[in-house]
């Protein structure tokens, strides 16, 4: 018998890919539990994570459907780097530097929610701007919560746009901070000596199940943070 998880995996595949269409009705609960071969309460669970993580939208007696793109009030507060660059009027690109599933570390499993036993997602990866290094990304993602990461190679997306194109309203907390850079972040963003990063740290979670954690390193001389009027943070 499938799990909820499994389910919801399952039925976000086919939102996200497309094989159902915003507008689209979906089956009932019912007709899913037979699919499945689980109970109707398993499917509502998993229905009502998609709900909450803004995929579709349930009305009684009229059914769920997957939302059209324009039809959630909320506004997504994750920037996009790539939309950020391209904006200033700079070409942009995007590396993969690692890709692999691990055990993450105690803190990473903390911020995630994991079990010792739970492997997650890690990735590393660079965002240039004209040529030069503007952000790097050092991210986990929970396979348990997000499974079809599993198979995207993330060879030609990075990892925040795919995020955001399967769970597009997702709890968010950011930390910001001031560091030092490491050796490795210096190398990597290009810096001089002694010259600091501004890092942004940020965890994502639907239903109080961890989706990804990432560390966000930019170079202090190449990036700032500024606000507007109605206190929404906005990211250059």
């Amino acid at each position: 018998m499938r799990s909820y998880k499994e389910i919801r995996g399952i039925l976000q595949g086919r939102i996200t890919s497309h094989q159902w269409q915003p507008g689209d009705l979906l089956p009932s609960e019912q007709a899913l539990s037979e699919e499945f071969g689980c109970t109707r309460a398993t499917v509502n669970r998993a229905m009502r994570e998609l709900a909450d993580a803004g995929l579709v939208e349930r009305r009684r007696k009229a059914g769920t459907r997957v939302i059209q793109p324009n039809s959630h009030p909320a506004t997504i507060t994750i920037p996009v780097i790539r939309q950020e660059i391209e904006d200033k009027g700079q070409s942009y690109r995007y590396l993969l530097l690692e890709r692999l599933e691990a055990l993450p570390p105690e803190d990473v499993r903390t911020q995630l929610g994991l079990s010792d036993n739970e492997k997650s997602l890690f990735l590393k990866s660079l965002h240039y701007g004209d040529g030069i290094p503007q952000q790097l990304d050092i991210r986990w993602i929970n396979l348990c919560a997000i499974p079809e990461a599993a198979e995207e190679s993330f060879a030609d997306i990075g990892p925040n746009e795919w995020l955001l194109q399967r769970v597009p309203h997702p709890n968010i907390e950011h930390v910001f901070r001031a560091d030092q850079a490491t050796a490795e972040e210096q190398r990597l963003l290009q810096l001089d000596e002694g010259e600091p990063v501004f890092t942004i740290e940020r965890r994502t979670w639907i239903v109080g199940e961890g989706i990804t954690y990432v560390r966000l390193v930019h170079p202090g001389s190449r990036y700032r943070m500024a606000t507007r009027s109605s206190t929404e943070p906005t990211f250059s």
